[in-house]
Formats: structure tokens, C-alpha cells, sequence
């Protein structure tokens, strides 16, 4: 069998393995000794590429955020006005909603994972915040904020709903968001100064 330096795709079957292994059984499930199985390495090979369990999850979230980050790029990366991005917003929720049952575990998993250890907060937060990066591309900072917590939770819902609302309600939820922060920062912007006495500054 190849070892490490003449098997140069080992770790990423290692890692590939690992994340099938957690979307079957959960991360209760994940040992060296399954894993090693499914992607068909030596045993070995595990303490050879990782320094324990630990890292091993880590760097397997790691690299499902960054395929989650991704689908967002695909979506969000190449529209240009605010009624392209909403419907781009629209699209992400139905593709994430209706993709592959394995993308919804695993993000359930690591969210279980993270509340339950601290030490994987930093992991899911470094998600978030790629994440709402790129809505910031085209919503001001707390819109975007709010529309990641809209893709969160409209994605699980429709995902676990036996009748799943359609395209349309997704839509207006987006566009109550959207349209109502854009709506309260014009008023901002026209809202004329306080004049000094409105202020109270002495004369």
C-alpha cells in the first residue's frame, strides 16, 4: 500500500471520509478506526496527518464552510443591482433548502458541536463572518446580518417541512428586509440636522 509521500491525495480522502462518517452517524460516531476504513488508508495514517480527533473535525469543518461559502460566491458574486441580489438571496435559500440531505447535517452537526465546545465557536463564526462578507457586497451591515439569519433559518425550515412554502414567500421575506433597511437609511439621509437650539448648546 502507498505510504503518505507517494499517496499525496490521502488527506483528502481522510478528510472526505470524516465528513461522511459525521453526516451517517453524527460526530458521536467519528473514531480513527472508522474513518481509516471508509477512506481506505492505514490506521496509521491518521496520527501521521492529524494530531488527534480534534484537529481532524476542525480541519473537516473547515473545509465544508468553505464549500458552503462557496455556493454563497456562486450566488452572490456576479449580480449588480439590489433586485438582482435579492432574487440571487431567493435562489441561495431554495438551492441550499433543496441540496444534498448530507450539506444540512453536517451544518446541524457542527452547530451542535460549537455550542456544545467552545473551542469550535471560532470555526463557525469565521463562517458567519465570510459569509455576511459577501451579502455586504451588496446590503449595508446589519441588513446583511439580518438576511444570514433569514438563509439559516428559511433553509433548515424548508428543508425539514413536509410541505415546504414556496419561492414566492421566500421572496417577500427577503424583500421585507431588504426594502425596509433601504427604506429606513433614505430617511436617514434626508432627515435635515439639529439646529443648535434644538440641541440645547448655549448662545
Amino acid at each position: 500500500m502507498a505510504t503518505g509521500h507517494t499517496d499525496p491525495q490521502r488527506r483528502e480522502r481522510i478528510l472526505a471520509a470524516t465528513l461522511d462518517l459525521i453526516a451517517d452517524e453524527g460526530v458521536a460516531g467519528v473514531s480513527h478506526r472508522k474513518i481509516a476504513t471508509r477512506a481506505g488508508v492505514p490506521l496509521g495514517s491518521m496520527t501521521y496527518h492529524f494530531t488527534g480527533i480534534d484537529d481532524l473535525l476542525r480541519e473537516a469543518f473547515t473545509r465544508f464552510a468553505d464549500h458552503i461559502v462557496a455556493v454563497f460566491e456562486q450566488h452572490l458574486g456576479r449580480v449588480g443591482s439590489p433586485e438582482q441580489a435579492r432574487e440571487a438571496v431567493t435562489d441561495l435559500i431554495h438551492t441550499l433548502s433543496e441540496g444534498p440531505r448530507r450539506d444540512l447535517v453536517l451544518s446541524q452537526e457542527l452547530y451542535t458541536l460549537a455550542a456544545r465546545r467552545p473551542a469550535y465557536r471560532e470555526l463557525t463564526r469565521a463562517w458567519m463572518r465570510r459569509s455576511r462578507h459577501l451579502l455586504e457586497q451588496h446590503f449595508d451591515a446589519d441588513t446583511a446580518r439580518q438576511l444570514d439569519a433569514l438563509i439559516e433559518g428559511l433553509t433548515l425550515h424548508r428543508a425539514l417541512d413536509t410541505d415546504p412554502h414556496d419561492r414566492e414567500l421566500t421572496r417577500r421575506a427577503v424583500a421585507r428586509i431588504t426594502t425596509a433597511a433601504a427604506a429606513t437609511a433614505a430617511a436617514a439621509a434626508t432627515e435635515p440636522a439639529p439646529t443648535p437650539a434644538a440641541r440645547g448648546d448655549a448662545t
